[in-house]
């Protein structure tokens, strides 16, 4: 098994271009199987949550490959099997995402219960509740959710909650329902704009996208596209709380700074200079870094995804900060592990309470899931001496060559078999 080593005390200088975003291509993968003809994806970072996903696809029996090594092709008219299985779909949450084209196409379906980082419950009630809206009829078989219906039809869904899978899953199988749909208490997230821009492209009639209310209109077949998966903004984030951390100067360029609103402001506070152009943010940080609040929340709001970025950052304000989790009940799982590198942090209820140290110090840590992950880094890039992250199989779900990418910066970190 991999890991990763950190030689600490490097600042940060220079550019660095990020990845394709994972979040939107997965969605934008489970949308290929809506058309019955080839859908080709640009700038797909190489994950190993895109090739669970490509194996899913298959397994459903469309042909779908890389390439090159930043493009995927996939033909769903060969899809003849609307079964999504266990030994796949438990490796992440988003591969449930093929429930609702499949509905679209066959008017059934049978997928696995999802699985993924154990950051808290994210049940797939609000998936069903959609689902149901249109017409489908489910029932749960031995860890499987079956779904069919003899016809989709358009509807009214009101979701309880905040749900970025949810709203994609009914926004795709709405597509081909017949007559109009209305989802309320839509998620606002990019990743769900990217995905009616790209359905839109495909023949779909859908408005509001990026709004709490989408209506989408039920149309005939669609076609296969091209299209560029935008850029990954929680890498760029993370990118840009590394800078800070080491005290450094990077230019982080592929993305939409408007993507990166929420967490640009509170990098702001803790005292970076913030500079955004079109497509590209520079971070530059001098002096001490300012202790501030943190409440995660659905987009526009603070990323739950970026929480332990900002936290380790935080570890080495100049005074007392608190970050408080609101989007996932288990996401404080890589307190301990900063605490092994001197970090002095106090957890209360879903609050963490962070007095700032003068310096963290290496030592060796454990990754529990993907983003705790790009914490620890963080935090190892910051300290003394040496840092060894254990079971980085989490970052490559979703970091592309991470390592690769810092040591571009300046970093001295190194990947270890």
């Amino acid at each position: 098994m991999d890991r990763i080593v950190v030689s600490g005390g490097a600042e940060l200088h220079g550019e660095v271009t990020v990845s394709g975003s994972k979040n939107s291509t997965l969605a934008l993968m489970a949308a290929a199987l809506l058309p019955e003809d080839e859908t080709v994806l640009h700038n797909v970072p190489k994950l190993r949550d895109v090739d669970t996903m490509l194996e899913i696809l298959r397994a459903l029996g469309a042909k779908a490959d890389w390439r090159d090594s930043r493009t995927i092709c996939i033909d769903a008219s060969t899809v003849n099997n609307p079964e999504a299985p266990y030994d796949l779909v438990r490796q992440m949450r988003a591969s449930f995402l093929v429930l609702g084209p499949l509905m679209a196409r066959f008017g059934t379906a049978r997928v696995s219960e999802p699985g993924g980082c154990a950051i808290g419950v994210r049940p797939i009630d609000q998936h069903l509740k959609g689902l149901e809206a249109l017409g489908a009829k489910i029932q749960h078989d031995h860890g499987y959710v079956e779904a069919a219906t003899s016809e989709l039809r358009g509807g009214r869904v009101a979701f309880d909650m905040n749900t970025v899978n949810g709203t994609q899953n009914v926004m795709m199988a709405a597509t081909q329902a017949r007559g109009e749909t209305l989802i309320e208490n839509a998620a606002r997230e990019p990743e769900v704009v990217e995905l009616a821009e790209v359905l839109l492209a495909m023949g779909a009639d859908i408005d509001g996208a990026g709004t709490d209310r989408i209506r989408i209109r039920g149309v005939g077949p669609l076609h296969g596209i091209d299209h560029a998966v935008s850029g990954d903004r929680i890498e760029a984030g993370t990118m840009l709380a590394a800078a800070i951390a080491t005290r450094g100067d990077v230019m982080v360029r592929g993305v939409d700074p408007l993507q990166l609103e929420s967490t640009l402001e509170k990098l702001r506070e803790v005292g970076c200079q913030i500079e955004v152009g079109i497509d590209c943010v520079r971070a530059k940080m001098e002096g001490p870094i300012a202790p501030v609040r943190a409440v995660t929340a659905p987009f526009p709001g603070y990323p739950t995804d970026m929480q332990a970025q900002l936290m380790a950052v935080l570890t080495l304000a100049s005074g007392s900060s608190v970050v408080t989790e609101r989007v996932f009940e288990n996401r404080f799982m890589h307190v301990p592990e900063l605490q092994r590198m001197g970090a002095d942090i106090a957890l209360s209820g879903r609050s963490a309470h962070i007095r700032g140290v003068p310096g963290l110090m290496g030592a060796p840590v454990m990754a529990t899931d993907l983003r705790a992950s790009a914490g620890l880094i963080i935090a190892a890039l910051a300290a003394e001496g040496d840092t060894v992250v254990n079971r980085v199989y989490h970052i490559d779900r979703g970091y592309e060559r991470i390592e690769a990418k810092l040591r571009g910066l300046g970093a001295d970190i190194r990947r270890e078999n």
